[in-house]
């Protein structure tokens, strides 16, 4: 079992950056890919992002040219930066380890990220 524990996010005004961080406590090369998702309450989580294992990346239309995912093998670490943030960026951000059509996906706890001048 591997725990993913986010950080990085908090309050930022529109136009700002972020950087958000997820931490696994193991390896993350034997997944298929990391990612990060978002919700607000009422709605459901959606892909914000995501980079395989062989490093390819797939971003969300909304986020596109505005984010940057990124990972670390070394420190099994992955990153997602946020650029010129806008109030409906404003979510709990979770991130994803994808395990295979055949096991369920690790989670983490969530970061709230909140866009607001």
């Amino acid at each position: 079992q591997v725990q993913l524990v986010e950080s990085g996010g908090g309050l930022v005004q529109p136009g700002g950056s972020l950087t958000l961080s997820c931490a696994a406590s193991g390896s993350i090369t034997s997944l298929i890919a990391m990612g990060w998702y978002r919700q607000v309450p009422g709605k459901q989580r959606e892909l914000v992002a995501a980079i395989t294992s062989g490093g390819r990346t797939n971003y969300a239309d909304f986020v596109k040219g505005r984010c940057t995912i990124s990972r670390d093998n070394a420190k099994n670490t992955v990153y997602l930066r946020m650029n010129s943030l806008k109030p409906e960026d404003t979510a709990v951000y979770y991130c994803n380890g994808d395990r295979g059509r055949y096991y369920p996906d690790y989670w983490g706890q969530g970061t709230q990220v909140t866009v607001s001048s």
